[in-house]
């Protein structure tokens, strides 16, 4: 598998940079154009492969904080793990990737904020992956309530549940089991999800599905205005399809990335009233390298590890 380290590549003068965001349950570091984990993953498992790939494209790119649960980033073990990261930000800079969209999207917006006066940061490209797409919409939408001089270039969202995950959705008792159609990676992901939203009670496995999300009184349309001048890249992953000779799937369901359906990664039931500037972009991969290991495939079949993955990002972001 890949191995990327500290990159050191030269940041741009302009006040432009990427920043990645990871997604729901994930833990990630915060990690500068020229400073990043000394041991393990330099910039986590979401995180790594892209930060590098961008890194080596002449971009300037920060990955923000992320934490499953209250609090700093601490050093993680087990898989994907990393330590010995040169800068630890605070908790109100830090995304609870177990927390509510909104909560998220106000650490978030705080970090970019960090951004601006610590580091020179005036334009942002954003880079969401699965639920960050989410908290950097959230984000957004609070810098442009507070008036914020930051300038939101583009956001590229990959793998994002824009429309909820199935996982939630079953979890919240919207869709029934049965949809997985005896696929057992598909039963095994819902019964995880369901512990973990009656452990945690709130949070983002309560809003990341159709009921929270889609219609009339949804979250999404909550956000419609915010992407009205930001052009935005949807990337989504089909790499599970319904099972041969089941019966006739549920759109909501297949195909899949393992996590998010197809459809939902690629906002098809979002009105352009809530995202009037979109160009989606599909591979045959799963949500993450995470997903692919836990089904035996290589990591580069993950959307944050896969090198066609990674060059359609930079290329959403040049052509923004």
């Amino acid at each position: 598998m890949p191995s990327f380290g500290t990159a050191t590549a030269a940041a741009e003068s302009d006040g432009r940079a990427i920043v990645i965001v990871s997604g729901g349950d994930a833990t990630s570091p915060f990690t500068t154009p020229s400073a990043a984990c000394a041991s393990g993953l330099a910039a986590g498992n979401t995180d790594t492969a892209l930060r590098q790939y961008l890194l080596d494209q002449g971009h300037s790119v920060y990955t923000s904080p992320a934490m499953a649960g209250r609090g700093p980033v601490v050093d993680q073990d087990g898989f994907g793990a990393f330590g010995d990261c040169p800068i630890t930000l605070p908790e109100n800079m830090t995304v609870n990737s177990t927390g509510s969209i909104d909560t998220a999207g106000e650490h978030l917006a705080r970090f970019f904020d960090h951004l601006h006066t610590a580091y020179g940061v005036d334009e942002i490209d954003i880079v969401g992956h699965s639920m960050g797409g989410l908290y950097s919409r959230a984000a957004i939408r609070v810098l442009q309530g507070l008036g914020s001089p930051i300038r939101i270039r583009s956001l590229t969202t990959i793998g994002t549940p824009w429309q909820g995950s199935y996982l939630s959705d079953y979890a919240n008792g919207i869709i029934p089991r049965s949809d997985c159609l005896g696929d057992a990676f598909c039963e095994a992901a819902m019964d995880g999800m369901k512990a973990e939203v009656e452990r945690l009670m709130a949070g983002s496995g309560r809003e990341v599905n159709q009921a929270y999300l889609m219609g009339p009184d949804g979250w999404n349309e909550y956000q419609a205005g915010v992407l009205d001048q930001i052009p935005v890249t949807l990337i989504g992953g089909n790499r599970f399809t319904a099972p041969t000779g089941s019966a006739t799937p549920n759109p909501a369901v297949w195909p899949n990335d393992g996590l998010v359906a197809t459809s939902s990664a690629l906002a098809t039931d979002i009105s352009d009233r809530v995202l009037p500037h979109r160009r989606t972009v599909t591979f045959d991969d799963t949500h993450s390298i995470f997903v692919s290991d836990a089904n035996g495939l290589p990591w580069e079949t993950g959307l944050t590890w896969d090198p066609r993955a990674l060059e359609a990002v930079n290329a959403a972001i040049k052509d923004s």
